[in-house]
């Protein structure tokens, strides 16, 4: 995976709290809401049961905010799909 122009943040909780960000969005594990996402137009997907930001790519996303859908994330992609979408640059 190609990393460039994507931001990886890992907070250590109790499982770890993975975010990967991207211009347009970002990809988060379990512990965001995407109901939160949605108050605050914030472009996101969420992916579950992963414990590193390498098995981000292959999970499933399992939800995704008004905003990330507008960008043509869907529930069912792979997480690597969700990232080329937030990171790609306005067409």
């Amino acid at each position: 995976m190609d990393w460039t122009n994507l931001t990886k943040e890992r907070i250590e909780l109790a499982l770890p709290l993975l975010i990967v960000k991207g211009k347009k969005g970002f990809l988060a594990c379990g512990y965001v809401n995407v109901e939160t996402c949605n108050k605050t137009g914030e472009a996101c997907a969420i992916v579950t049961g992963v414990k590193d930001h390498s098995a981000m790519l292959t999970a499933e996303i399992k939800a995704v905010s008004q905003e990330a859908e507008k960008i043509g994330v869907t529930v069912g992609m792979t997480g690597e799909e969700a990232l080329e979408r937030f990171r790609k640059e306005d067409e």
